[in-house]
């Protein structure tokens, strides 16, 4: 069996093995030194190609030029005896080229003269050919395709046609397709690449919508069983509890007992109501439309916490919705967990508005006395889904005790994106 040897951070990272070829972890062999100049050479040969990719068009029109030129140059070099006009209408069909791409048919009838009297084959076939792949089989390409033809099949001069025998008419005939008709071909094939690459590139997106389509389907499934589960559980407790700390109310004749009831009853109630609206939103598609309450109702959620709290509120600046309510969010969670672990301690609440940042502080001290009753149960969610709903508004969460035996709670959310 092969085994590894996995390296620790800081040391020589090498692969450890007795005879396979497995690599687990960060079992990683280390670089040997010659390879750091060829990692020093990959940028500089990256940025040589991506220069090559931003000019590719310019240096495809040079090559081309330099192609027909050649192909001129190499007629020429073998009947020098032509005529001039000859190598003259040869060279401007050359120098045309650098015109197929704004006028492709334009350069195609530049061309036709030099190859008919001339040598230039090739650029009448770089001419058709770009004629094809912006055209395809429209009227410009077939009568490109016809005068190419028709080029390669006369000759100039008339009289030397005329006393050819029929065999070297037929063969001019069956070449002059294969010169008219290889550039065709390859302009058909790159327009047949390029849309099947746009087909290509359209599928990926429909089923990438698809997939998306599927995920929130899975995801709508999913909220609305949740819903139903705290419709059908939770929301059935609490209705209890409500009910009973009424009846407890009507019942008690003890004034403080009553006083307890009534919160009890209060709370349960504002309970029921935010739970219906967390069941409305889990049954909708369209995200949370609701209104969710915000640091305009802060001194509500103290007034009703039954605690010692003291809050202080800085500045008026407006602050979106999802913000406001991540700050009201947070109070009403710190308060919570301090209810559960710290009953009867003095707590501080400061709220910070301003026109860049948000900022949540909830600071409480040591409890008074020692606990006497069982501790609330606590999974420590409350904490984590905090501090989640400060990394989706790209702000920051900070927990943690204090030197005085207490507990602070931190939130800065930025206003401004």
């Amino acid at each position: 069996m092969p085994t590894v040897t996995p390296a620790q951070y800081g040391e020589d990272r090498q692969l450890g093995d007795s005879g396979g070829r497995v690599l687990v972890g960060n079992a990683v062999r280390g670089r040997p030194e010659a390879d750091v100049p060829a990692l020093a050479a990959a940028p500089a040969a990256r940025g040589r190609w991506t220069w090559v990719a931003k000019h590719r068009q310019l240096l495809l029109d040079i090559a081309a030029v330099l192609i027909a030129a050649a192909d001129v140059w190499l007629g020429y070099s073998w009947n020098r005896d032509a005529e001039m006009y000859s190598l003259v209408l040869s060279g401007v069909a050359a120098a045309a080229l650098v015109l197929r791409r704004r006028f492709p048919f334009l350069t195609l009838l530049l061309t036709v003269p030099g190859f008919f009297v001339g040598w230039s084959e090739l650029a009448a076939m770089i001419a058709l050919g770009t004629v094809a792949r912006y055209r395809v089989l429209g009227w410009q390409t077939l009568v490109g395709a016809a005068l190419v033809w028709a080029a390669r099949f006369f000759w100039w001069p008339p009289d030397k046609f005329l006393a050819a025998e029929w065999q070297q008419h037929v063969h001019n005939a069956i070449y002059g397709c294969l010169v008219a008709g290889l550039p065709l071909a390859i302009a058909l094939l790159a327009h047949a690449r390029e849309e099947l690459s746009t087909r290509i590139a359209e599928l990926a997106v429909s089923r990438e919508r698809e997939r998306l389509l599927h995920a929130h389907a899975i995801r709508a499934d999913e909220r609305a069983r949740l819903a139903r589960e705290m419709h059908d559980v939770v929301s059935h407790q609490v209705s209890l509890i409500a009910m009973q700390a009424g009846a407890l109310r009507v019942a008690s004749v003890d004034a403080n007992a009553k006083q307890v009831a009534g919160t009890i009853r209060m709370l349960s109630t504002r309970t029921l109501d935010e739970l219906r609206q967390l069941v409305s939103v889990l049954r909708t598609t369209s995200g949370d439309d609701s209104p969710q309450p915000g640091v305009e109702e802060l001194p509500q959620l103290i007034a009703t916490s039954g605690m010692p709290v003291t809050l202080t509120v800085l500045g008026s600046a407006p602050m979106p919705a999802p913000i406001s309510g991540a700050a009201y969010r947070t109070v009403q969670e710190a308060l919570t967990n301090i209810r559960k672990h710290a009953g009867g301690a003095k707590v501080t609440v400061r709220v910070d508005l301003n026109d860049d940042e948000l900022r949540v502080e909830v600071h409480n001290g040591p409890p008074p006395a020692p606990r006497t009753t069982p501790p609330l149960p606590s999974g420590g969610h409350g904490l984590m889904g905090l501090k989640e709903r400060a990394n989706l508004l790209e702000g920051t969460f900070e927990a943690g005790p204090t030197a005085d035996g207490g507990f602070t709670v931190k939130i800065a959310i930025p206003t401004l994106r």
